[in-house]
């Protein structure tokens, strides 16, 4: 071989059921009253019908009590990774949740914390020489981060990284998980999930998804980051500290520093923006559902956090007891009509199956964003306008010429150089072929 012939950039596969997915994250003390995999599990058949492929639950181990936060603590302070907490339920239980899971064909992935443990995590009673010290040769918190309830393991230490890949291969082989998403996946070394990855698909293939954006982890680790920087900068349009500039920035980026064959997480909310910061409706106003489109529509896999299908109107107390109210709302069918447009149009599908997204210039490119994805089988041009102010747009060049049926009406339009289409504030028009 030339030695300068390129290299894949990803040398992992990923697995075949992630070709067309849409992820679900699960807060189970807040799913349901009771706050168990039980009362979880009956949520199944409804989440089926929603149309979810990937469901994310929360960390399930035993939470830590010393140092812990609020009554009830967090579920990101480990106490006992081989553990369950008590208040979710049994092994059993989450065993019988995922077998329940599968048999109506989702797939179950693991909340993993591996960068820190709790403080009374059984490992600092048998290897207190695992974590690392502060300069008074104490445990301590990641430096720098308000994480009080937590002290940090040491992966300089080869023993560290055996203990926790042994670990997570135990919830594949013998639990029978599809994969993990990874907490804070960038402050722990990228060889060391490297080698993970490799030992995890030789038992079965799996799903990783990493707390982190970087185009390293996506070589040979992770099937799927978080996109950060997209929802910032949605947010940041919205908030009217920029246009769509911005998003053509997001985008190359995207498209030049990132390989193909990726999947970045999309997202109007997750457990920490909305506790947090605020919930989809605080966040994005009247954008909402364009923005919403938009993680449908764009490069990447679409996340809902459990209670947006139910109008998100609360933020969810992190380490109490608040159970989500759950009741019928217009934008559960509003997600599964996405749902069903991601899975139908392959142009729209995740990583390597999808097409690239190709810009077709406007004539108001500060407010308007628009642009095409096609491949030999299908093709959605997608417009968007994300300002305050109708807008009334004329296209350039070619790409987006041909017959076309709305998304929203079902109408059958044709599209060409004649073309004026006209948008309410924070208004998208979406057509497919």
């Amino acid at each position: 071989m030339n030695k300068y012939t390129p290299k894949p950039a990803v040398r992992l596969t990923h697995p075949e059921w992630s070709k067309d997915a849409v992820i679900y994250q699960i807060n189970t003390r807040q799913f349901t009253p009771e706050g168990t995999f039980k009362a979880a599990e009956t949520h199944l058949p409804r989440l089926k019908e929603l149309g979810v492929d990937i469901l994310w639950l929360m960390p399930i181990h035993e939470i830590g009590q010393k140092n812990r936060k609020g009554t009830l603590g967090s579920p990101y302070a480990v106490k006992d990774y081989y553990s369950v907490n008590p208040e979710f339920g049994t092994l059993e239980d989450i065993k019988h949740f995922v077998d329940a899971a599968h048999a109506q064909g989702f797939r179950v992935i693991l909340d993993w914390v591996p960068n820190h443990t709790a403080w009374d995590s059984v490992l600092v009673s048998e290897h207190p020489d695992w974590y690392t010290r502060n300069w008074k040769g104490d445990f301590h918190p990641t430096p720098w981060w308000d994480w009080s309830d937590i002290i940090d393991l040491n992966y300089a230490l080869p023993e560290v990284r055996e203990y926790m890949t042994e670990a997570m291969k135990y919830w594949v082989r013998d639990m029978d998980v599809d994969g993990f998403r990874c907490d804070v996946a960038g402050f722990v070394p990228t060889d060391f999930w490297n080698t993970v990855r490799k030992e995890l698909d030789a038992i079965k293939p799996v799903f990783m998804l990493a707390e982190w954006e970087s185009r390293d982890l996506h070589e040979e680790a992770f099937d799927m980051t978080y996109a950060w920087t997209w929802y910032d900068t949605l947010l940041n349009i919205v908030k009217g500290d920029g246009d769509v500039s911005l998003l053509h920035i997001y985008y190359s980026w995207n498209e030049k520093a990132y390989p193909f064959d990726i999947m970045r997480m999309l997202f109007t909310s997750n457990h920490d923006k909305n506790s947090w910061e605020g919930t989809m409706n605080e966040r994005f106003h009247a954008a909402r559902d364009a923005v919403i489109a938009l993680t449908f529509v764009s490069e990447g896999m679409p996340l809902i956090y459990n209670s947006q299908e139910a109008g998100e109107e609360k933020r969810l107390d992190f380490f109490e007891k608040d159970s989500i109210q759950w009741k019928d709302h217009p934008i559960n069918d509003y997600y599964k009509k996405l749902i069903v447009l991601k899975k139908k149009n392959t142009a729209l599908w995740n990583a390597h199956w999808g097409a690239r997204m190709v810009h077709v210039p406007n004539s108001a490119p500060e407010k308007v964003f628009s642009f095409v994805r096609q491949n030999e089988q299908d093709k959605v041009f997608a417009v968007f306008n994300f300002s305050p102010m109708p807008q009334s747009v004329t296209f350039s060049d070619a790409l987006f010429h041909g017959k076309y049926t709305d998304f929203t009406s079902g109408a059958q339009v044709e599209m060409s150089a004649s073309t004026r289409l006209e948008l309410k504030p924070w208004d998208f028009l979406i057509y497919t072929k």
